[in-house]
């Protein structure tokens, strides 16, 4: 680069997916610390908050109506019903990080990545792989928060969620992550290889 000024940075939308265990959430907030433009995208949803949830930061929190009042303006760029409860990102704050040039991170489900696989084609949408199922398994025991039923039924909704998103086509990246951070390495240098591809 001859010039001391850099090129405006392209924003960019980076969904984020993968299994319960996966370790997707350990990703994003470490992607949160080491991009300095990153901006979280926060979900609305229905679910009651947890104790210490503030509405506005891991989650927006609304009522039924005021969901659905949003959902038929059109407000959502994808939603989806999980465990009885709707989930939603909102339109305008990704909209808005895109314009100012800054990578908005999205943490979905794969019904959630094809809804924005449609809309904005131009999203960087990468899937995290646990290593194998054994590792998987052993993620999921560490949290000490399952019975042994609870277990099993992750890990075949584990199976079940791998095979779509392969078989979607939503995911141009399956990102295995073993060690933390190698693969929050990986994810930048995808995020810039993304970026740089529109640069120009």
């Amino acid at each position: 680069m001859s010039s001391n000024t850099p090129a405006p940075r392209r924003g960019v939308l980076v969904v984020i997916s993968g299994p319960s265990g996966a370790g997707k959430t350990s990703i994003c907030k470490a992607l949160l610390q080491r991009l300095p433009d990153a901006v979280w995208s926060v979900s609305v949803t229905t679910r009651n908050p947890r104790v210490g949830e503030k509405s506005g930061e891991s989650y927006e929190f609304a009522s039924r109506e005021e969901f659905a009042r949003r959902e038929a303006a059109g407000d959502f760029l994808e939603c989806a019903e999980y465990v009885g409860n709707r989930y939603g990102t909102p339109r305008r704050p990704v909209e808005k990080a895109l314009a100012g040039g800054k990578a908005i991170i999205l943490e979905i489900d794969v019904q959630g990545c094809m809804q924005v696989g449609k809309r904005m084609p131009d999203s960087v949408r990468i899937f995290v792989m646990p290593p194998n199922r054994e590792s998987l398994r052993a993620r999921l025991e560490g949290r000490n928060t399952e019975a042994e039923d609870q277990l099993r039924k992750r890990l075949a909704e584990a199976d079940g969620e791998i095979a779509i998103a392969r078989d979607s086509g939503c995911y141009r990246y399956f990102v295995v992550n073993d060690i933390l951070e190698d693969t929050v390495a990986r994810v930048l240098e995808i995020i810039e290889q993304e970026r740089g591809r529109y640069a120009g």
